[in-house]
């Protein structure tokens, strides 16, 4: 089987590069991507359909059959029971997460309207989250505009210890981070320097 093209980026490109900037003394200190985790909620509901919708969708992106989560306690001002489905989420590992974060970097964030790059914070232990509003920027998807759009969360799990390694890990696979207003100042002054 053919290792998948952003695992071997990794070893040819992103450790050595990151072994240089942090000055790690062995390859295996150096960070590497743990898991992703795709998860998806929905208001409390009965409708097996919505569920069943949902469950498929997000298993057509992920390309593995997600887990239903289920409310651990009753809240009745939420009209929520014990045991009631209120999501899906899939845990990817190894090559289909390689292959993911690909498609990910690749295809799917280009896809979205007016993209000015993902949000560069990260939770402080090197892992990051970024939230989608429509699944229909992936393109295992299709989007004909009848069915309604799910929202998910995905998380990427690091073994990175703070963000600055976490950060510098994703955006050498080619995470396309927003820049902050005093990057993009000081771009303009070296620019305007420049000219």
């Amino acid at each position: 089987m053919q290792t998948p093209a952003l695992k071997k980026h990794y070893t040819e490109t992103v450790i050595p590069a990151l072994m240089k900037k942090f000055g790690y003394a062995n390859p295996h200190q150096v960070p590497s991507v743990k898991k992703i985790v795709l998860n998806s909620g929905f208001s409390a509901t009965d409708d097996k359909n919505h569920i069943l919708y949902v469950n498929q969708e997000i298993g057509k992106i992920a390309g593995q059959r997600p887990v239903t989560t289920k409310a651990k306690l009753s809240i009745s001002n939420f009209k929520l029971r014990e045991g009631q489905p209120i999501g899906v989420k899939v845990t990817l590992r190894g090559r289909a997460m390689y292959e993911f974060l690909n498609r990910l970097i690749q295809v799917a964030l280009p896809c979205i309207r007016d993209f000015r790059g993902v949000p560069a914070k990260l939770d402080g232990q090197g892992n990051y989250t970024l939230g989608v509003s429509d699944h229909s920027i992936f393109p295992e998807v299709s989007s004909d505009g009848t069915t309604a759009t799910i929202g998910m969360d995905i998380c990427i799990n690091t073994s990175a210890s703070n963000d600055e390694e976490g950060r510098e890990l994703l955006a050498l696979f080619g995470m396309p981070f927003r820049k902050s207003t005093s990057e993009v100042e000081a771009e303009e002054a070296a620019a305007a320097a420049q000219a």
